[in-house]
């Protein structure tokens, strides 16, 4: 059975800087308030109409398919990964069939926020492993500056999240201990809300029949986005962030050595671990945890902030683009995120 490798990794992210102190213009922050709680000095913001998921997948997924050598025609299958897509549906990945002129070839979008890439990477691993497909294009990519609360009462949240989007292909290869080495993937539903966008959609009020009819005008209408919902916030992201730190510094640590165990690996094997660019305060407590060196983690949150799921592609390409990662290396990719889902891939590159 073949494993499967990265052939080709690109990233994109939008022109337009936005630093801590162009926040202040909006809410009551600072750059010291921010950089403390989340290590961000700055993000980038896509163009506001010209800029979507989309278009920015694009940019990273051509980078991507150039240095695998291929082209979009040869890709023969499609796996995106976003909390943020253009259209509630259509999903973005037959959108980048189209944008991109590829063949009439298989979309699969995947919805697990921060954790969704790692998830993605997974998926596509099986589909490799089996020979279904030679040459699978899988995206994250994030425009979060279009959906959240430039104000006050939501700065907790919107100070972290920033655009942008990396992309990988794919590949089998025959090549023994090379690529991906194993895969690990968690859920647990039971704190959802704390890390959740509640509306717009069909939660607020669950259906009690099928008919439609049952309802007056006015009561349709409390269904969706009423205004107590506005008054509420909830059209905008909520995050318990102190919950979510407490689960994520467990579960972090745990999904790692749950990789490296699986292939007989320690945290000293680790060349390079990746996590997902959540929070720099975590990043830091995991590698204090697991006892990793600085030049075992990368974390270029700092310059993007949190892009959910395209955090570890971007990171990953840039990491690679900087010499950080060589052929032959051990390199782990984590995420935790909304859900709660967590994930680990381990590859040898």
């Amino acid at each position: 059975m073949p494993q499967s490798k990265i052939a080709g990794i690109g990233m994109y992210v939008p022109e337009h800087i936005v630093t801590n102190n162009d926040l202040k213009k909006y809410m009551e922050t600072s750059d010291e308030w921010i950089e403390e709680r989340t290590g961000i000095k700055e993000r980038r913001y896509a163009h506001r109409t010209n800029e979507t998921t989309t278009t920015m997948a694009v940019e990273a997924a051509t980078i991507a398919i150039e240095r695998a050598g291929i082209t979009p025609q040869d890709i023969d299958f499609i796996i995106f990964a976003t909390l943020s897509p253009d259209y509630y549906f259509p999903g973005c990945g037959v959108l980048v069939q189209r944008a991109m002129k590829m063949k009439e070839i298989g979309a699969l979008d995947i919805r697990n926020q921060c954790s969704g890439f790692v998830y993605a990477l997974s998926v596509a691993d099986q589909f490799i492993k089996t020979g279904m497909y030679k040459n699978i294009l899988v995206v994250g990519s994030e425009k979060h500056s279009f959906g959240l609360d430039f104000t006050t009462r939501g700065r907790n949240v919107s100070v972290i999240f920033g655009d942008g989007a990396g992309a990988v292909v794919l590949q089998p290869t025959t090549q023994e201990g090379q690529g991906i080495l194993n895969t690990h993937l968690h859920s647990d539903g039971e704190s959802a809300e704390i890390l959740a966008m509640y509306n717009p959609g069909t939660h607020a009020n669950h259906w009690t029949t099928n008919k439609v009819a049952d309802f007056d005008e006015a009561e349709i209408g409390q269904m969706f986005m009423s205004k107590d919902m506005i008054d509420h916030d909830q059209n905008f992201p909520f995050m318990d962030g102190p919950a979510v730190f407490k689960k994520a510094i467990v579960k972090f640590p745990e999904v790692i050595m749950e990789a490296l165990q699986a292939s007989g690996f320690t945290h000293a094997d680790l060349n390079l671990l990746i996590p997902h660019q959540a929070n720099l305060r975590i990043a830091q407590f995991v590698q204090q945890k697991l006892q990793l060196r600085n030049d075992q983690v990368y974390n270029n949150i700092q310059q993007y902030g949190n892009t959910t799921a395209a955090s570890i592609p971007i990171a990953l390409c840039e990491a690679w683009q900087m010499g950080k990662i060589k052929e032959g290396d051990l390199v782990c990719l984590a995420a935790f995120g909304s859900g709660f889902t967590w994930a680990s891939a381990l590859i040898r590159w």
